[in-house]
């Protein structure tokens, strides 16, 4: 959790570290990220595996909650700029979040990505996956991440694997959100868990 610091009788938490890598620099959302954010969010690209685009007021709620996601958990998913050649101020999200649903394998922390289709298959998603999961273990201390996503969104599941995740093959689930027959409602779960917590357990042992 973010550390609580009182000044006054105000609490003050501080601002998420900003995390880069060889092409991209995973900082705090910034007002100017709302326009370009929306219009990521709009694509049907983008929605492929979602249940709807979204509207500027739905994309505009949705960094709101991102924004007070780090001012509770202490993390969130990270505003990411590209870096060097092919530069550019906003390119999408990538980090960690809380589910709010109930399943099976919740309570837990979920590591997620989304990216403007400028931006694929190049490798940025699984860049920024890496650090991010780095991070989650060695800075936060988290024993354990997963990650799930509709069984057909081949380009997701690649990057779960490639930054060392594994399939549950018993955690198959129907998103609570969606309805009974909903082309997306079926998951597949994926986990990692944290090198460091296997050596030195923090709260609950492996299973």
């Amino acid at each position: 959790m973010a550390e609580d610091r009182r000044h006054n009788g105000r609490v003050s938490v501080p601002a998420p570290p900003t995390l880069s890598t060889e092409r991209l620099r995973l900082r705090p959302w910034h007002v100017d990220d709302l326009a370009p954010f929306a219009v990521m969010n709009a694509d049907k690209r983008v929605a492929a595996y979602l249940p709807s685009p979204l509207t500027r007021e739905e994309s505009d709620r949705f960094a709101g909650r991102i924004i007070s996601g780090f001012a509770r958990d202490g993390f969130g998913l990270w505003a990411v700029e590209r870096t060097g050649e092919y530069a550019c101020s906003f390119v999408g999200f990538i980090g960690l979040s809380v589910p709010s649903f109930e399943a099976a394998f919740t309570p837990c922390v979920e590591i997620g990505w989304r990216l403007a289709p400028a931006h694929w298959g190049v490798g940025l998603a699984t860049e920024g996956a890496r650090t991010v999961v780095a991070h989650a273990f060695e800075a936060l201390g988290l024993d354990a991440l997963v990650s799930f996503t509709v069984p057909t969104n081949t380009a997701s599941r690649r990057v779960m694997e490639k930054i060392g995740m594994h399939r549950d093959l018993g955690g198959d689930f129907d998103h609570p959100s969606l309805p009974d027959g909903h082309p997306l409602q079926r998951h597949v779960l994926y986990r990692i868990r944290s090198p460091i917590g296997a050596e030195f357990p923090r709260g609950a042992p492996a299973g």
